[in-house]
């Protein structure tokens, strides 16, 4: 049952994008205008923004609700229960927070959200989502990666209908590599490199000694950032180098142990080797990125949409042009770590039964609609089908699909992530600046971490 224990907070400047389909959050007892028989049930949905269009953005019109309306348009005429109407909403990323939270405590959340669930899961543990479970079949499961899965579940139960993903690894500069005599270790321009972790050592350590000064002057082999709560996926990929697997089966961060601290230790040492940009204490990831992009960096972060806007804009003139490739961040055991950023609906608990159904029935439909699916290609798609089927248009749609089976959970699904990340970072600091030392770091992280998992478990209706 949703719980009001939510926090009133000002809403002032909401800057929303809106299309109407419907007028009213509640169900309606007249007729629908084109059928005697059914009561007219109306729907509110809310997304931040994702893809312009329905299935690309250079469709007349094409604007980010565009998608949701045509769906909703295709969902009604084929809905047999009642005449459904969609109101779409699109809310800035930076303002999503604040409107839930005047909502939920006003008694009046949104019947569907749309959205990163990264962004999202708090609300799973706060009560104010329904579990999905019901909604979700075999075929489902069996087109899309059980890791994808994981990523939406919270306990027991599904709490967002995957749809579309953002999956992050590293890039790299190869004409940088080639530089450095390293032609070996590069892979295909539609591929995902793996390095071993050996490999990706002696990657480094050449990049530092024989990146010619002349071309590249003022060049670091990898990036590193600490800055503030950005700061946690990569970070947190590199915690788990040694095998550490950071949160138990209860959901507490269990990173003390010896190859936790052999992979702060790594970080460290790395550091001080100068293998890395200085002072990652003080720089945030749009500088690490921005390096990148300058070539001052040969091996940095990113995503799908980063990488792609990166391409985009060398093709525009608006950064230098080389060649950028894919790989994932290496292990000690040889295989790759890899995370993602899952998108998908999640259903709010309005307390109104028929309403709920009938989010449901439209999440479903617009989840696995052999058409409306393929919209996915305007991301990364979580399923196979459709990635197999857009593959000779975006090779990589393949790498990724292979590379989910090395995908982990970075947030562990635990209550209290987004304050989880106000934690972490304070100590890559301390590290990076010699005033903790590995053991300690670690130490305290996992301390004030799992401080902020206890608080967040007492009031979290997951157990």
């Amino acid at each position: 049952m949703f719980k009001k224990r939510f926090l009133a907070t000002a809403l002032s400047g909401v800057l929303a994008l809106s299309a109407l389909a419907g007028c009213s959050d509640k169900e309606s007892s007249k007729p629908a205008g084109g059928s005697k028989d059914k009561k007219t049930v109306e729907l509110s949905l809310m997304l931040t923004p994702q893809w312009k269009g329905v299935m690309d953005a250079t469709e007349q019109g094409a604007d980010y609700d565009s998608f949701f309306k045509y769906a909703a348009d295709k969902f009604s005429k084929q809905y047999k229960d009642y005449d459904v109407k969609v109101k779409v909403e699109v809310v800035a990323s930076e303002q999503r927070d604040e409107l839930l939270n005047v909502k939920l405590n006003g008694g009046t959340p949104p019947d569907i959200f749309f959205e990163n669930t990264f962004a999202m899961g708090d609300y799973a543990h706060r009560g104010a989502l329904v579990p999905l479970n019901d909604i979700v079949d075999d075929a489902a499961k069996k087109d899309i990666d059980q890791n994808y899965w994981d990523t939406v579940t919270f306990g027991k139960d599904i709490y967002f209908y995957p749809f579309s993903h953002m999956p992050g690894t590293f890039a790299y500069n190869a004409d940088m590599l080639k530089a450095a005599g390293l032609e070996k270790y590069i892979g295909g321009e539609n591929e995902i490199k793996t390095w071993t972790l050996e490999e990706y050592e002696t990657i480094l350590n050449s990049l530092k000694k024989d990146l010619p000064k002349d071309k590249y002057p003022n060049a670091y082999p990898m990036g590193l950032y600490a800055l503030n709560n950005q700061a946690d996926t990569w970070n947190l990929a590199y915690l788990r180098m040694f095998g550490n697997q950071f949160f138990d089966k209860k959901g507490n961060i269990v990173l003390d142990d010896a190859k936790g601290v052999k992979a702060a230790e790594w970080l460290k040492k790395t550091y001080d080797a100068g293998l890395t940009n200085p002072g990652a204490e003080s720089v945030s990831s749009n500088d690490v990125l921005a390096m990148f992009k300058n070539q001052k960096i040969a091996i940095a972060f990113t995503n799908s949409v980063l990488f792609n806007n990166t391409k985009a804009e060398m093709e525009q003139g608006k950064a230098p042009k080389f060649d950028i490739r894919l790989a994932n961040i290496p292990s000690e055991s040889g295989d790759p770590l890899t995370f993602t950023y899952v998108s998908g609906a999640a259903v709010f608990n309005t307390q109104d039964e028929t309403r709920i159904k009938v989010s449901k029935d439209f999440v479903k439909f617009f989840s696995t609609d052999p058409e409306l699916v393929k919209a996915s290609k305007n991301g990364v798609p979580v399923r196979t089908s459709v990635a197999n089927e857009f593959k000779s248009q975006n090779p990589l749609f393949a790498a990724y699909d292979k590379n989910a089976q090395y995908l982990f959970n970075f947030t562990g699904s635990v209550p209290g992530y987004s304050q989880l990340r106000q934690v972490l970072f304070p100590e890559l600091q301390a590290l990076y600046t010699g005033q903790k030392s590995p053991e300690q770091a670690i130490k305290d992280y996992q301390k004030n971490g799992n401080q902020v998992i206890k608080d967040a478990k007492e009031n979290s209706v997951i157990k």
